[in-house]
């Protein structure tokens, strides 16, 4: 199985942006936990972060041609605003769990609006970097049943 963990805009911030709410848990922290815990389940990952909307369209789109199974998004300040990568996720028809290290339902009004859960295979929030290892955890789980 593979893998491939995208996010969005600021989250390559993370451990230095807003301590407050997103903690002190740096991006290159979360992926080396990431990667020790899909070695243990024989998955493959990749990783993509970017501040480009139109990089992670390109990059959704080329996934299923390079051997991708599922994907983790966390979307960042795209969740509120994205219809581009929604309809790249919808047109590539890969499952894709979403994430969001902070508990988005708790924040201000305008991020209430979400262009992603109600396509995703589930949505995680408000864990810190428990986040993505939960996700991983339910992408295998899930592709072994549909297996």
């Amino acid at each position: 199985m593979k893998v491939l963990v995208m996010n969005g805009p600021n989250l390559n911030m993370l451990g230095a942006r807003e301590p407050g709410v997103y903690g002190t848990t740096s991006l290159e922290r979360i992926e080396e936990a990431l990667a020790k815990k899909a070695a243990g389940l024989g998955i493959e990952l990749e990783f993509f972060q970017s501040n480009h909307e139109g990089a992670l369209v390109d990059k959704v789109q080329a996934a299923p041609g390079q051997g991708v199974d599922a994907l983790i998004l966390n979307p960042g300040g795209y969740t509120h605003t994205s219809v581009a990568l929604r309809d790249a996720l919808l047109a590539v028809n890969l499952p894709f769990i979403e994430v969001h290290v902070s508990r988005v339902a708790s924040r201000e009004q305008f991020r209430q609006v979400n262009y992603f859960s109600d396509i995703a295979r589930g949505t995680i929030t408000g864990l810190g970097p428990l986040v993505y290892e939960l996700a991983l955890e339910a992408l295998w789980r899930l592709h072994g049943q549909e297996a």
